[in-house]
């Protein structure tokens, strides 16, 4: 793990300075409205949904919608598997827009696999996450069908972690304090110099309400390469976007006996 981790950031560091004197830099101001719930199916089994509305520019214009689903299997007390299918939106939205027309969609399988360690007062979770993805283009006016799917790989790695405010531990009723950095990389075929392809850096505050709701309130920078260069000058173009992510999870118990 140590060896891989150490290789993603050799590999987003010389990518992320590739021609950083001839790039062109793109800054948003984002709000990200997310919902989360993972459902309990059995007692080692959950169903994950998951959607996303992700807008910039004070949240008057849609950047990118998401829509997961998947199945996740606790192999133990502290380790978690996951995987499903993502349906990905991206709009028109910047000063240098990868979308000419209508939105660009992006169809994605996924497997994880998610360890959690407690700490005291501090919870700790590493997720790593590999993704499939098919990427939807249409004709040279952004209009019409979609007309060709570009395959590619991506490694996602998070480092999380939440720290309990009132007490040695988080229980129901509670403030705490969140943040989490994840890093994005592209393999395989079709990537080129999107190697680098980007990096969250978010943190803030929650609440649980119980174990099953909670809501968090974060600032969230996030940096972001274009898959190709610039139409007009044909230089890289990063986006360097800051603003808000407000998270909303709350799942279900379906394991639960309805009372007689």
């Amino acid at each position: 793990m140590k060896t891989l981790l150490l290789l993603l950031g050799g590999c987003a560091v010389a990518t992320a300075g590739y021609g950083q004197n001839n790039r062109l830099t793109d800054h948003n101001t984002i709000g990200w409205l997310v919902y989360v719930g993972d459902h309990k199916l059995a007692p080692k089994w959950t169903l994950h949904t998951e959607y996303q509305a992700r807008r910039v520019h004070g949240l008057r214009v849609p950047q990118n919608q998401l829509m997961r689903l998947g199945l996740g299997h606790l192999l133990t007390a502290r380790v978690k598997v996951s995987g499903g299918y993502t349906y990905f939106q991206t709009f028109r939205y910047g000063a240098y827009p990868t979308v000419a027309g209508r939105a660009s969609p992006e169809q994605r399988l996924y497997q994880d696999v998610t360890l959690s360690d407690p700490l005291g007062r501090l919870t700790l979770s590493h997720r790593l996450r590999l993704e499939q993805r098919w990427l939807g283009t249409r004709d040279d006016h952004g209009e019409g069908a979609v007309g060709k799917w570009t395959y590619q790989n991506r490694i996602r790695y998070q480092l999380a972690g939440a720290w309990a405010l009132q007490g040695p531990t988080l229980d129901d009723g509670e403030w705490y304090l969140n943040a989490y950095d994840e890093l994005f990389i592209g393999f395989g075929p079709n990537v080129q110099n999107n190697i680098f392809n980007q990096n969250r850096l978010s943190g803030g505050v929650g609440y649980q309400f119980t174990k099953d709701a909670k809501v968090e309130l974060n600032y969230l920078h996030q940096i972001s390469q274009h898959a190709g260069p610039d139409r007009n000058s044909g230089r890289p173009v990063f986006e360097d976007n800051q603003g808000f992510w407000l998270n909303v999870a709350y799942s279900l118990d379906f394991t639960r006996k309805a009372a007689p």
